[in-house]
């Protein structure tokens, strides 16, 4: 789930990754752009119409529609790593926007059951957006023994 993402081709690289694992990309308004922008298509490539993308108009409603979910919220300045979670099925893996990451209204929902970080070398701010939903996405599909891959 990205909140407010702006950049396209950040969306676009999402887009494409969750077509190749059979995941949902969950975006929430505003975005920073047009989900018809060229920017856009061009880092989905032809993933467009193999990708389950849904679009929210707010924090609240994109939890609503999962109301079972875990949801983790992924900001550099947490304690716990993502390879020390056993994700489940359903999960939500929240991150924010490029320039400034999650708000504390995020980090604080109620719905965030924990905060978690990718590893860095110290004096590193943070990955790239699409980069992070990859490498977190990745590592609960493996969890998972990568079901439907070939």
């Amino acid at each position: 789930m990205f909140l407010e993402p702006r950049i396209p081709p950040n969306t676009g690289n999402a887009i494409r990754m969750v077509a190749a694992t059979g995941a949902t990309l969950h975006l929430v308004e505003p975005l920073g752009f047009d989900l018809s922008e060229p920017k856009l298509k061009r880092a989905g490539l032809d993933y467009h119409d193999l990708a389950s993308v849904v679009v929210h108009p707010d924090l609240d409603t994109a939890l609503g529609t999962l109301p079972d979910a875990r949801v983790f919220a992924f900001t550099a300045h947490a304690t716990r790593w993502h390879t020390d979670v056993a994700f489940e099925a359903g999960d939500v893996l929240l991150f924010g926007p490029e320039p400034t990451g999650l708000p504390d209204a995020a980090l604080g929902h109620s719905r965030v059951s924990d905060r978690l970080r990718i590893p860095m070398v110290p004096g590193r701010r943070s990955l790239n957006l699409s980069n992070s939903a990859a490498v977190v996405a990745y590592e609960a599909w493996r969890q998972h023994g990568f079901p439907g891959a070939r």
